[in-house]
């Protein structure tokens, strides 16, 4: 009853990974801002990736709608916070040295910030749902599925242009910004009722 929820939610964290497109471009500046940002942001990456693996955990089939729900409210903090701190940790690491760098840097941070307050929002509404009728726990996180696409779509655009050209091709080659092994998956996982 989970998986579009899980779903949608490792599009979210697939979107941030998304910062590390191919190619390969020298440029000392740009390398070693993607660096400084990368760096720090690492940790947050796994953090995001846990919570997915623990809410995919929860809906193997046999936990009860309160563990799930429970197991859903702490994914949704951590992911939360994790946004806040990725936010925190490009608004530190600065423009990168581009034309428009400025304006994408401070587009992303934004757009992190929002999906921050979104996965908040998100985890006081599963904190509501009513695990007593599961039909009706189901249909609440089939919602919450919605809002988290939703989160995405809004946020996609900010990501595009920070790691368009040559940032995110400074971004690929730092280890902080590099998809780990089994790592997210992209909206497009196939997911079922």
């Amino acid at each position: 009853m989970n998986k579009k929820l899980v779903a949608a939610l490792s599009g979210g964290a697939a979107l941030v990974l998304t910062l590390t497109a191919c190619g390969d471009d020298s440029g000392e500046k740009l390398d070693s801002w993607a660096k400084t940002f990368c760096d720090s942001a690492q940790s947050q990456f796994k953090k995001i990736q846990n919570a997915n693996s623990a809410m995919q955990t929860a809906d193997a089939g046999t936990v009860d709608s309160k563990k799930v729900q429970q197991t859903d409210s702490k994914a949704f903090q951590q992911i939360s916070d994790a946004y806040a701190s990725l936010a925190k940790s490009l608004d530190k690491a600065g423009a990168p040295p581009t034309d428009d760098g400025s304006s994408s840097q401070k587009a992303a941070v934004k757009e992190l910030n929002e999906l921050s307050k979104g996965y908040t929002e998100l985890r006081k509404q599963v904190d509501g749902l009513d695990t007593s009728d599961k039909l009706k726990f189901a249909d609440g996180l089939r919602t919450l599925s919605d809002g988290i696409s939703k989160l995405n779509k809004q946020s996609e655009a900010a990501f595009k242009k920070l790691e368009s050209g040559d940032v995110g091709k400074s971004m690929a080659r730092q280890s902080g910004c590099q998809s780990q092994s089994g790592g997210t998956t992209a909206p497009s996982a196939k997911a079922s009722d």
